[in-house]
């Protein structure tokens, strides 16, 4: 995968998969029954780094990626974070008032277990299997700090950065500052990619793209870069559409994850400033047979013959076979 993102082409292309440790798995769903609550589980750097290993040893994917959570963050701040078992996270709502009083100098000692984490499974992976490490894009972790929770459209941080956009601002920026203490750790920890994941990118306006999702993100690279210059970066803009050459433009991140709405045209143009990284719809890979392979066979026909990683175009789904995993990678691999 390090060749990939250093610019190379590879046949077959490195393959991991967003979400690749998680409920889908049964020996996650044994260790997370003994770990106790999900924020348990992320916190023991002991079983964070079994949960990060467990899709490495049974499917051999090029990179591990750490186990833990974007909303770390906002836990570090106190910000009351629990996850509600089919629900999501809560969190307690912040206003101005709390904007003003977050505090970054506790993120770094409070993140310590995942750093731990990441030092557990660089000791155990294999030298040439890649491991990521990553945070929350500002934007993305702004909207549920907001709201409290995840909501269909974000409407609480749209609504703040509209009336608010001074206040809103402090936020980003106290965020992109956690951000960079979060990323140094985890490459200081043994991480060689970080990947900054813009979940929510996509329902931003032209102008607000630029200010809430561009903007925080070439901040977060050029501090990283400057500290680990040999690190690469991965940026998910997801929803992002035809802005996402914008984005890559502006960023200048080494490598772009790209979701199932982006054309193909689109992302073979992308390849020639950055690795292309995606993009198969999860419920494709949940539906299987020949509605899989078609899709397999088209991205890869499609930018298989550039810098490419393959991955899904958002996180792997719980209900998803793991023989269709199987089948995924054997195709990647064979064709």
């Amino acid at each position: 995968m390090r060749d990939a993102l250093a610019g190379n082409t590879a046949t077959p292309p490195p393959i991991w998969l967003m979400r690749q440790a998680g409920r889908y798995l049964p020996e996650y769903r044994t260790l997370r029954e003994t770990a106790g609550s999900f924020l348990d589980l992320c916190y023991n750097p002991t079983f964070a780094a079994e949960v990060t290993l467990q899709p490495i040893r049974r499917f051999g994917f090029d990179a591990a990626i750490v186990f833990s959570d974007i909303l770390v963050i906002p836990d570090a701040f106190d910000r009351g974070l629990t996850f509600v078992q089919g629900e999501g996270p809560r969190l307690d709502p912040i206003d101005a008032a709390g904007i003003a009083a977050l505090d970054v100098s506790p993120v770094r000692e409070r993140l310590a277990p995942v750093f731990e984490t990441i030092r557990q499974v660089r000791a155990a992976l294999d030298a040439d299997k890649s491991l990521i490490g990553f945070c929350g894009a500002p934007w993305t972790v702004a909207t549920y700090m907001v709201a409290g929770r995840g909501t269909p459209d974000q409407a609480p941080a749209r609504l703040m950065a509209a009336t608010e956009p001074e206040v809103f601002q402090d936020l980003i920026d106290t965020l992109v500052e956690a951000s960079v203490i979060s990323l140094l750790g985890q490459i200081e920890a043994g991480a060689d990619v970080v990947q900054i994941f813009d979940s929510w990118a996509g329902i931003l306006n032209e102008h607000d793209f630029d200010r809430w999702s561009i903007a925080p993100t070439v901040e977060i690279v050029r501090r990283v870069r400057a500290a680990a210059p040999d690190v690469r970066i991965i940026g998910f803009p997801k929803g992002a559409g035809f802005r996402i050459e914008r984005y890559v433009a502006a960023t200048g991140i080494d490598a772009v994850g790209i979701d199932w709405t982006v054309p193909f045209d689109v992302a073979a143009k992308l390849q020639s400033q950055v690795t292309v990284q995606g993009n198969l719809d999860p419920l494709v890979l949940v539906a299987g047979g020949a509605a899989l392979d078609r899709a397999i066979d088209a991205i890869l026909e499609a930018l298989g013959g550039g810098r490419f990683i393959f991955n899904l175009g958002h996180g792997i789904v719980p209900q998803t076979p793991i023989a269709h995993v199987e089948h995924l990678i054997a195709r990647v691999r064979g064709r």
